[in-house]
Formats: C-alpha cells, sequence, structure tokens
C-alpha cells in the first residue's frame, strides 16, 4: 500500500463528505463534485509540497492512482 493512501484517503473523504471511499473507488462517482475537486488539488498539492499538472489530475479518478501520482511527484 502507498505511504500516503490512507492521508489521500482522509483528505478526499473529508473534502467530499464522504462516510466511507475505497481506495479504488472513483471518487467523482462517490459523490465528490467537480466543483470540490480543485480543493482537493489544492490541498494535496499544499500538504505533499508538489506540483501536479492539470492533465494529469483531471485522468485521476481514485485515491489509489492519486497516491501513486503523489509517490511519483514527490521522489
Amino acid at each position: 500500500m502507498e505511504s500516503n493512501l490512507l492521508e489521500i484517503l482522509a483528505i478526499i473523504k473529508q473534502l467530499g463528505g464522504l462516510a466511507s471511499l475505497d481506495a479504488d473507488q472513483d471518487f467523482y462517482e462517490a459523490g465528490v463534485s467537480s466543483v470540490q475537486s480543485l480543493p482537493l488539488l489544492m490541498q494535496i498539492e499544499d500538504e505533499y509540497s508538489i506540483s501536479i499538472p492539470d492533465e494529469r489530475f483531471t485522468e485521476i479518478r481514485t485515491a489509489r492512482q492519486l497516491s501513486a501520482l503523489v509517490g511519483e511527484l514527490h521522489a
């Protein structure tokens, strides 16, 4: 499991107001809106001191995918 996965899951759940979310569940289908994705992007970038290219972020649909991208960019 990616070391940041649990933290990222918690951030997504908190910002999306979700009671639960699986690491491989599409967070947009779970209830995160496109409006909530900007604060999500900003919080992840701040938390991990990275810059995520918009074209990469728009491809992300799950916490596991986001965790892997953060790991890649944070390395």
